[in-house]
């Protein structure tokens, strides 16, 4: 038995993650040592309807920025968090997070380290930091900067700066830009998390199959179709969460990849990132 002591706020934390019932949140953080990931898979496999993201964390404040450079080659996404919605709110902040974009989209850097290191007109941006922490006395921090690059990139906000997407086209075509967009659009809505069924890496995998094997035996299935079954839930996993697989929500009677070959034969998705506030 556990010996790890589980809070209230620790269960009203998993409760708020996953739509689950109190008891059930309690017993699954008591039979996973408190570690919520693994309470997680023990709801998902008693059959629990987990109604968030694995990915949902406890929302921070702050504004999300994505934008591409103008030959629309390269795309840059931050995130600049504060403590409170009235400060991220606020028009200096938004323009504070918009000049730290601007300066990743000009010089690039490899790392948040080293976007922290560039300057902007003439003070480095971590000094920038510290002087609006003081300023407005909440800590401000640049908490995620990604990057990325393709033949055709498309950047996205969404959501009063809470959500950022970049989406990398394998080529330029008319009728890029808004077809970029509308995926973009599915990526913030769906939050797909690979490319294609290829792209889903090895450990994801093997969760979902372990997961749906739980829940095929826990049904009382024999033994010799648990597999077969199982296989048939990754493949409904895959349609709901690799991009080029889902349903595009514009248009249910096609896929994400049938909507691209159909703007220009070919097209397609080479890379995507996806920052939301908080996650």
């Amino acid at each position: 038995m556990s010996t790890v002591q589980i809070s209230a706020s620790d269960v009203n934390k998993l409760r708020q993650q996953t739509g689950a019932g109190m008891m059930d949140c309690k017993k699954a953080l008591t039979e996973a040592n408190g570690d919520f990931e693994a309470a997680i898979d023990y709801l998902r496999k008693k059959g629990a309807k987990v109604a968030a993201s694995r990915q949902d964390r406890d929302s921070n404040e702050g504004v999300v920025i994505a934008k591409t450079t103008a030959d629309n080659k390269k795309g840059v996404v931050i995130e600049l968090n504060c403590e409170t919605d009235f400060v991220a709110k606020n028009n200096d902040f938004i323009a504070f997070a918009q000049q730290i974009a601007d300066v990743a989209i000009e010089h690039a850097p490899a790392s948040l380290e080293a976007l922290k290191a560039l300057s902007i007109d003439g003070v480095k941006i971590s000094d920038l930091l510290l002087d609006q922490t003081g300023k407005i006395g909440e800590k401000i921090d640049i908490s995620k900067y990604e990057t990325i690059a393709a033949e055709n990139v498309v950047a996205y906000i969404h959501g009063n700066y809470r959500l950022g997407v970049l989406v990398g086209l394998s080529h330029a075509v008319d009728g890029a830009e808004e077809a970029g967009r509308d995926v973009a659009m599915q990526i913030a809505a769906m939050n797909p998390v690979a490319i294609d069924k290829g792209d889903v890496d090895a450990s994801t995998i093997q969760r979902e199959l372990d997961i749906a094997k739980e829940q095929i035996r826990a049904e009382g299935k024999p033994e010799e179709m648990v597999e077969k079954i199982a296989q048939g839930k990754l493949n409904k996993f895959y349609k709901e969460s690799t991009l080029l697989n889902q349903e595009f929500v514009k248009d249910s009677s096609k896929n994400i990849a049938q909507f691209l070959d159909g703007v220009s034969k070919g097209l397609t998705v080479t890379v995507f990132k996806r920052v939301q506030l908080g996650a």
